[in-house]
């Protein structure tokens, strides 16, 4: 009867195919552990998140887990639910989360935290860990926004930090080896804090200085790690994918197969998370690609793969890679879709061929509009690069293109902004200078501009967001200029969720409350700019003292204390701080493919195998691991000449 009276009923029904059914008790007669892997945001976004259905993957092939689905409800259900006394259940068998032995959350937007309480309380689950029972379910998170925890670390019980693959399965084992032992939710907890990249918060605590600013995490249980290293899996060819992709009975975001062709980037963009933490960059073989799409095809009736990671226009086989699929599949017509391209990536060949299946969507991200600022962001191209990457792609059929560019990155000018109009113009210009026989239809550039949002282990991360009135008053003079340039439209972020964003990507514990009290005044889907409830936050952040200023316009001093300084995502902080500084003097880093930086510092060897070279007044040798340090200390590790100290690797 409920199903009857929402929007979108599918995305509650279950029973997709390929979906996965286990009995609940193994041939051997245990109790399998349930785990319901919960996506903060509604069905066709999670449906959509590749991160998802590997985890999803990994714990089904576990004998002793059964692994379950579920999504936050969007408002109608949630209304349904409330009304009637339903808690959200699992997708798989219908059953109520708080009867779960885990709860998984995927993080991987700060925009999302809200939803997590919407499921919680819709299942009768206390917000704050410390509130629950022995018969409450274990609530864990994983994630790009692990990053920094502290904002949910009063409402998760314990993080994974890292690649999901190899930590999720170990997390698994030891869970369930607690549980068949009849150990104690708090003995528990101990055990899992013993599994390297797991993070439990109860653990330790924060301290705060008298001006009220974050001073320390203090460990509160000797057994507990002073740091939490982020997980990698080394070698992607041997990990654990997708299996057979559970096909959605609705249009999802991403409604494709997705293909991972590599992790990591080497390009060190300097606003970029991603960049850094993912980090070192881990390619899939030729064949191993092949195999999955094989496999994903054969099993889901798609006609349209989705080149991920990235950049993928950085994936060494990427030419090979293009012409085997299209070929392969041509009888089925199987398209490809390249959407994370670089503009100094040379495809035009591969452009053209995919074309002739069917034409994609192509987007490229200068991300800023003059030379001198994409320098201060590493960004490693130029003018020339975009007006040939977009000829390449006018010549090769498409009319049709994404510029994405970024508002309130550090010592951005008017002269910047401007510079993002004058770009859109030469990109306008290279089409209509085309004969109309090979240009075709009209020109289609979609001018998008995001608003900057500092992040943890970026060279950025010390860096204020510029306030709401600066971001109003730049959008407005970037629209003004890109008005009457033809064939050009302008879109820009809404810039309220956008300041959210950063506060609680740089904010500490403290702001578990006004988070808490922002749901209770009835935020929800913050992420959904039509729904974002602005009264609500502000008054949450009133009510418990604080205002988003001082945590997403700050700057904090290089060697302050950090949130998140326990957690250790691999690059050292003595890298970021380099590059902090190089950004300000304009100066660029090279493509660690080009040679080892030392972003990881005296662990480079151990990571991803880099055997550094350090050069000390001209006399060059291979680096112990003390010459590394000493040469990182100096402010020496680099590409672009020698650091304070004369050494360089």
């Amino acid at each position: 009867d409920i199903l009857k009276r929402v929007e979108k009923p599918a995305r509650y029904t279950g029973g997709e195919y390929n979906m996965r059914v286990k009995p609940l008790v193994t041939e051997a007669g245990e109790r399998r552990m349930r785990f319901a892997l919960c996506f903060p945001d509604v069905y066709e976004i999670g449906m959509s998140h590749l991160g998802s259905r590997i985890v999803y993957n990994v714990l089904n092939e576990r004998d002793d887990t059964y692994c379950e689905r579920a999504y936050a409800p969007w408002f109608d259900m949630e209304a349904e639910l409330r009304q009637h006394g339903l808690p959200v259940y699992s997708l798989e068998t219908r059953t109520p989360l708080n009867e779960f032995d885990v709860i998984g959350f995927s993080l991987l937007y700060e925009m999302c935290y809200t939803n997590i309480l919407t499921v919680l309380d819709l299942c009768n689950i206390p917000l704050r860990s410390k509130e629950r029972g022995e018969d409450a379910p274990l609530i864990v998170a994983g994630g790009p926004c692990v990053c920094n925890p502290e904002p949910v670390a009063d409402i998760i019980d314990a993080f994974m930090f890292g690649d999901g693959e190899e930590l999720a399965d170990e997390f698994m084992e030891v869970f369930a080896s607690c549980r068949r032992r009849g150990l104690s939710k708090a003995l528990t907890l101990a055990e899992l804090a013993k599994v390297k990249g797991v993070y439990v918060p109860a653990y330790y605590e924060p301290e705060y200085g008298v001006d009220g600013e974050f001073a320390a995490l203090r460990r509160i249980s000797p057994d507990a790690p002073s740091k939490i290293e982020r997980r990698i899996v080394r070698d992607l060819d041997r990990a654990k994918y997708t299996g057979a992709l559970v096909v959605p009975y609705m249009s999802i975001v991403h409604d494709r197969v997705a293909l991972e062709v590599f992790r990591g980037c080497t390009r060190g963009c300097r606003f970029c998370q991603a960049g850094f933490i993912y980090r070192p960059i881990r390619e899939r073989e030729l064949g191993t690609v092949i195999k999955q799409a094989d496999e994903s095809l054969s099993c889901t009736g798609y006609d349209e793969i989705s080149v991920f990671s990235l950049s993928s226009g950085d994936y060494s086989h990427i030419h090979e890679l293009v012409p085997e699929i299209l070929q392969r599949y041509e009888d089925d017509k199987v398209s490809v879709s390249l959407p994370s391209l670089r503009i100094d990536s040379f495809l035009k060949d591969d452009l053209e061929k995919i074309q002739k299946v069917r034409k994609t969507g192509l987007t490229f991200a200068p991300e800023a509009g003059t030379q001198r600022l994409r320098d201060v962001i590493n960004k490693g191209v130029n003018e020339e690069d975009l007006l040939r990457a977009v000829r390449d792609a006018f010549e090769s059929g498409w009319h049709g293109v994404k510029l994405y560019f970024m508002i309130g990155l550090p010592t951005e000018t008017d002269e910047d902004i401007l510079g993002i109009a004058e770009l859109a113009r030469k990109v306008s210009r290279e089409f209509y200078s085309m004969p109309k026989e090979l240009r075709g239809k009209g020109l289609r550039c979609t001018v998008s501009a995001s608003t900057f949002v500092p992040k943890p282990f970026t060279p950025f991360q010390w860096e204020p967001q510029i306030t709401v009135d600066e971001v109003l008053r730049r959008q407005a003079l970037l629209r003004s200029a890109l008005k009457g340039i033809r064939g050009v439209d302008f879109s820009c972020h809404f810039s309220e969720t956008s300041r959210l964003e950063a506060a609680f990507a740089r904010g500490d514990r403290r702001l578990a409350e006004v988070l808490i009290s922002a749901y209770k005044n009835g935020a929800r889907l913050d992420s959904w700019d039509e729904h974002f409830n602005k009264e609500a936050w502000m008054q949450a952040f009133d009510a418990n003292g604080f205002t988003v200023e001082q945590f997403a316009n700050r700057r904090i001093a290089v060697g302050s204390p950090l949130p998140w300084q326990h957690m250790d995502a691999l690059v050292s902080m003595s890298y970021l701080e380099g590059e902090y500084k190089k950004a300000y003097e304009e100066v660029t880093t090279n493509d660690c493919r080009k040679g080892c930086n030392g972003c990881f510092g005296a662990r480079c060897r151990e990571i991803c195998g880099a055997r550094m070279q350090v050069t000390d007044g001209g006399a060059g040798k291979e680096g112990t691991e003390e010459d590394v340090s000493n040469a990182l200390a100096d402010g020496g590790v680099g590409t672009d000449g020698a650091g304070e100290g004369g050494a360089k690797a």
